[in-house]
């Protein structure tokens, strides 16, 4: 069993009551109480007795990322106290034990007949500690009942070691990386067996970088429902914090009942860093690693990546040249990849629902696209790919020139022009793809001069405003309109059934995003 436990700083008496009744309502199965902010020391053993969850005492000092300045002896003689009084754990460095091995072992054979488990600690926040298994193998020289083992991930692949150890423990052991980076080691630590994670009782109270809230940590990565054959799915992009996509997928994940978990993955930006990447997790059987959202700036590296591996590529992924999503099924070592740019339908059937017609008949239309980028991109090579005319207007014309050359006369028309020439023209769609209009710039508009009508369809890809400046517009000009929201969840449905094989819970998705985006 894996524990889920919650750090506490120690102020006072009334404040580790109510946190500790916090934890406990939360979830927690255990807490760790910090002693090392704590002036008065005569409330531990009345903090300790009268906890309502199982107590994990420690007081880190400063040398190893904690507060306390007492000397190893006075911390020692506290977290024997705290022992005495009922603590089930208490926690101490492995240089403190070192330099008096005399006291540990008078703590790890001591007379008390109540159960006091050593666990024996080393964090580094600097990175990766330089003779890593060297102190795995020191710890497990010295006679304590829990190893744990905590650094800051230098980038994710820091995690797949985390996930070695664990597996090959000699005792139980906590094993965690701290970071960005590291979040993965926290939220499947329940797969690989680790003896327990930390999760912080809010977002303000955390203990260690990268801690996630035991809030977030059961509702959103769905703790509770992991298990070691747990399929893991995750969007890798760079920055990744604050993607809606964990969210919108965990939330379908719990609809359907399906053994999944997905996961933001920050991935350095570079070829090499999503190739290590993909080389370092693809692999990990026990990982069960099946799908990948990929975004920015990362779905050239994934096209490139999956072509250099042999992988099936849908066709329009390989025209349009960015691949948004990655299946991955467990062939041993060499995983069998499958790329989609799910992005292009996405566009192509909110237009043509919208406008109650099939994708052929996308040949008919005019269409305006704002923008170059890759939203862009992919919006005029789909449109061009159904026999569109598409008109490109971007900040830079000559980017605008080079993707009209690039998809004029595939099947249909595609030119470029300055915006101010968009808005003059006779349009059926206009597509903004650009982030002009995103929160917080909401009174932003990428086409203050255009001309909307009844007869138009305006089609903005950005979805935080769900209601952007530009589609308030188009709304009061009677225009029908597409919001990012619809883009977004198109392209999440997608990629889930590609995924699971499973109809996906749309309207489920639908309202996380604009829950989310409310709050």
């Amino acid at each position: 069993m894996t524990h889920l436990c919650v750090p506490i700083f120690v102020t006072d008496l009334a404040q580790a009551k109510r946190d500790i009744a916090a934890a406990a309502e939360a979830g927690a199965d255990m807490v760790e109480l910090r002693l090392d902010r704590l002036k008065d020391f005569g409330i531990v053993p009345e903090v300790v007795r009268e906890s309502i969850l199982p107590v994990i005492a420690t007081d880190r000092p400063t040398w190893e990322g904690g507060h306390s300045d007492a000397d190893d002896a006075e911390r020692m003689t506290l977290l024997m106290v705290a022992g005495c009084e009922g603590a089930k754990y208490i926690d101490i460095e492995l240089q403190a034990v070192k330099s008096h091995e005399a006291v540990f072992r008078k703590l790890r054979g001591g007379d008390d007949p109540r159960e006091i488990n050593l666990i024996l600690s080393f964090h580094d926040f600097s990175g990766r500690p330089a003779k890593l298994y060297n102190i795995v193998k020191e710890m497990d020289s010295l006679p304590a009942d829990i190893d744990k083992l905590v650094w800051t991930a230098r980038t994710i692949r820091d995690n797949a070691e985390v996930f070695e150890l664990i597996a090959h423990r000699q005792r139980p052991m906590i094993a965690l990386c701290m970071g960005e980076a590291g979040l993965m080691s926290r939220v499947l630590a329940k797969k690989f067996g680790g003896f327990l994670t930390f999760a912080s009782l809010d977002s303000k109270s955390v203990t260690a970088p990268g801690q996630v809230s035991i809030n977030d940590l059961k509702n959103l990565y769905r703790w509770d429902a992991i298990n070691e054959k747990t399929k893991v799915f995750g969007v890798v992009a760079n920055p990744v914090a604050h993607s809606m996509s964990p969210a919108i997928h965990n939330a379908a994940f719990d609809a359907t009942s399906f053994d999944g978990v997905y996961l933001p993955m920050l991935v350095d930006g570079s070829y090499e860093s999503f190739k290590a990447f993909m080389e370092t997790f693809a692999p990990i059987e026990s990982l069960h690693l099946s799908g990948l959202s990929v975004t920015i700036p990362h779905k050239g590296n994934a096209l490139r990546y999956l072509k250099e591996k042999g992988a099936e590529i849908e066709d329009l992924a390989q025209l349009i040249g960015a691949v948004n999503t990655i299946a991955i099924s467990q062939n041993g070592p060499n995983p069998i990849l499958r790329g989609w740019n799910t992005d292009y339908a996405a566009i192509v059937d909110s237009i043509t629902d919208k406008l109650g017609i099939k994708r052929e008949n996308l040949s008919k239309l005019r269409v305006g696209v704002i923008g170059a980028g890759g939203t862009g991109r992919t919006a005029v090579a789909a449109l061009a790919h159904f026999g569109a005319i598409v008109m490109v207007s971007n900040r830079t014309h000559d980017r605008a020139a080079a993707l009209a050359a690039e998809f004029n006369g595939r099947r249909g028309i595609v030119a470029a022009i300055s915006t101010d020439d968009l808005c003059r023209r006779d349009l059926d769609v206009v597509i903004n793809t650009t982030s002009v209009g995103m929160h917080p710039n909401i009174e932003a508009n990428p086409a203050p001069d255009l001309k909307m009508t009844k007869n138009m369809v305006i089609f903005d890809t950005v979805y935080n405003p769900a209601q952007t400046k530009f589609l308030q517009l188009a709304e009061a000009a009677g225009a029908r309109t597409i919001g990012g929201i619809e883009m977004f969840v198109r392209q999440a449905t997608s990629q889930f059934t590609i995924w699971t094989g499973i109809p996906a819970p749309r309207e489920i998705m639908h309202e996380v995003v604009v829950a989310r985006l409310k709050s």
